[in-house]
C-alpha cells in the first residue's frame, strides 16, 4: 500500500522536541529525530534551520531494525 506523505515544507516543526542519539557525544555532528503528527522527522543537527526530512513510522522502524541487524555496519 502506498502512503502519500505531506511535503515537509508544508509542516510546522516549531513544536517538535528533537532528540539526538546518546552515542553522538553531545556534539552537533549527528542527526536528530522528532515526531510531527504521525510522522517522524529527521534533521541535521548542524543545520537545524533547514527543512527536515519526514518518514512514516514503518519506514523508521525498517531502518532501525536494519541498523540493529547490522545492515549498515559497512558505513561506519
Amino acid at each position: 500500500m502506498s502512503t502519500t506523505k505531506p511535503n515537509p515544507a508544508d509542516l510546522d516543526f516549531s513544536g517538535v522536541t528533537w532528540e539526538k542519539s546518546p552515542f553522538s557525544g553531545g556534539s552537533d555532528n549527528c542527526v536528530e529525530f522528532g515526531v510531527v503528527g504521525t510522522l517522524v522527522a529527521v534533521r541535521d543537527s548542524k543545520r537545524p534551520e533547514q527543512t527536515p526530512l519526514v518518514y512514516t513510522r514503518d519506514e523508521i522502524k525498517a531502518m532501525i531494525l536494519g541498523a540493529k541487524a547490522g545492515a549498515f555496519d559497512h558505513l561506519v
